[in-house]
């Protein structure tokens, strides 16, 4: 029964490297920064329409990301490309966060199936809402005491 198993588990993780490059599969089978922090300085929720949630929380000093974390009940791609997010905008500035896109987010993980970019867009999503609070935390301190 294990070797019928371990074939077909082959067999599907075959398919999937057919389909996605290395660096997404590594983000679906380990992803980074999962777990929303306390205290963040910046934080997004939003449901696709699919179904799929992703929050995004961010901690930002002086300028730049210092830490960016997710959590999600979505689909294996939506997990990765929420990853994938968390390290591209990790050491860059609000500026530089500002422009990871849905397309950036699809070029760093060498491309996704059309039914999949609907993933990438909620990531994008997602991070632009958390960078949207913290600038308005910026604006009235007092907000980030009374927030998730």
């Amino acid at each position: 029964m294990d070797d019928i198993a371990d074939k077909l588990q082959k067999e599907i993780l075959n398919g999937i490297k057919k389909r996605y490059s290395a660096v997404f599969i590594e983000h679906w089978q380990n992803p980074r920064n999962w777990g929303i922090m306390d205290g963040a300085d910046g934080y997004g929720k939003i449901t696709g329409p699919c179904g799929d949630t992703i929050e995004i929380a961010l901690m930002v000093r002086d300028g730049v990301v210092d830490k960016c974390t997710f959590d999600s009940d979505g689909c294996g791609t939506t997990v990765a490309c929420a990853s994938i997010v968390t390290d591209m905008v990790t050491g860059r500035t609000i500026i530089g966060a500002r422009r990871v896109t849905e397309s950036a987010i699809v070029d760093h993980c060498g491309g996704l199936p059309d039914e999949d970019l609907h993933c990438a867009l909620l990531a994008a999503k997602t991070l632009h809402k958390a960078l949207d609070d913290y600038e308005e935390k910026k604006k009235e301190v007092w907000k980030k005491y009374y927030s998730k």
